[in-house]
């Protein structure tokens, strides 16, 4: 080989892999801010972790409501299924070699349930990996950037060859969210008791009225009432005209959902508010001198509070009309 040609394939090995030991990666700076543009709070990615958590779960047919009740095999599957519905979400082109193209960047997909558990094929070396991370137990998320490098792997022999990244080297990861909130599974997460007193009748409308009164104050999403109802109509049944709303009112209970008014009662209460295909479930009162300076909502032409645990039960104003957030 010619000393020329020696050195210009030096050239283009150190333009096409970036100088690491000098912390420089344009490739992956340019990865890193197209998906902060796309997703500046992280929101949209927090929903799809949801959604596939759910999708696999798959609570309206089978019921569940907890990651270790899957079969291994859908947990296998996790990872194919976040790669497909963040690539939906944001329309990533698809990749020559790796999974997507994001910024003209080939980027390989991991998605683990458990931290650090991604799988790295040894066809990914080199490039760069967007790393998803999702623990329903925790209620926490993480995605990151990382550009794969071997020495950085754990050794293995499993049959195809994928591996781990060492501990020592995951602060090569950039994170674009770390530990953040994921919307939370409220059946996994309540009480005992009162998932076992949700789950007691073989009727869905009542099973859906025992979660509005025993989970108040939360977030409640729409897989949790598909889950609860186990049936096709389960947004009904929330609802005014013979839903949860209607049944739960002479109890003094109200419903949220996400229209504009009903996010807006929500924040004069100090209550969560709910997000698209959420609801939020409270009981108040009408307000009266022992609430002081409790958060106040003007509803039919009075002021109402969040019942303390021993006001007495009065039935609960309607709520505003609907109009639908933006």
């Amino acid at each position: 080989m010619l000393p020329f040609e020696e050195a210009d394939i030096k050239t283009a090995v150190s333009v096409a892999l970036p100088n690491l030991a000098a912390g420089v990666d344009p490739e992956l700076d340019r990865v890193y801010d197209r998906i902060m543009a796309q997703d500046p709070t992280g929101r949209r990615f927090a929903r799809v972790l949801r959604d596939t958590i759910d999708q696999l779960l798959n609570g309206e047919v089978t019921g569940r409501y907890d990651w270790k009740a899957l079969f291994k095999t859908e947990k296998t599957h996790a990872g194919t299924l976040v790669e497909i519905n963040l690539q939906r979400e944001f329309r990533f082109a698809d990749g020559d070699a790796m999974d997507y193209q994001i910024a003209d960047v080939d980027v390989d997909c991991k998605y683990s349930q458990q931290f650090g558990g991604w799988m790295i094929p040894p066809e990914a070396m080199d490039h760069l990996c967007l790393l998803a991370w999702a623990d329903d137990y925790k209620s926490l998320w993480s995605i990151g950037l990382v550009r794969i490098r071997h020495e950085w792997l754990n050794t293995g022999n499993n049959r195809d060859l994928k591996l781990t990244i060492k501990a020592e080297h995951r602060d090569k990861i950039r994170w674009l969210w770390r530990d953040e909130a994921l919307p939370e599974n409220v059946l996994l997460h309540m009480d005992t008791a009162d998932r076992a007193a949700v789950f007691a009748s073989d009727s869905g409308q009542r099973r859906l009225n025992e979660l509005f009164r025993r989970a108040q104050k939360r977030r409640i999403g729409r897989n949790v009432v598909r889950t609860v109802a186990q049936q096709k109509d389960y947004m009904k049944r929330v609802r005014g005209n013979g839903g949860s709303r209607s049944a739960l009112r002479p109890e003094g209970i109200l419903i949220m959902g996400d229209y504009a008014s009903h996010r807006e009662i929500a924040a004069q209460l100090g209550l969560p508010l709910p997000e698209e295909g959420e609801f939020v479930s409270a009981r108040v009162v009408s307000a009266r001198a022992h609430h002081q300076d409790a958060p106040v909502a003007v509803l039919d032409g009075k002021q109402w509070v969040l019942a303390q645990s021993d006001d007495p039960v009065e039935s609960a104003p309607p709520l505003p009309s609907h109009t639908r957030q933006d």
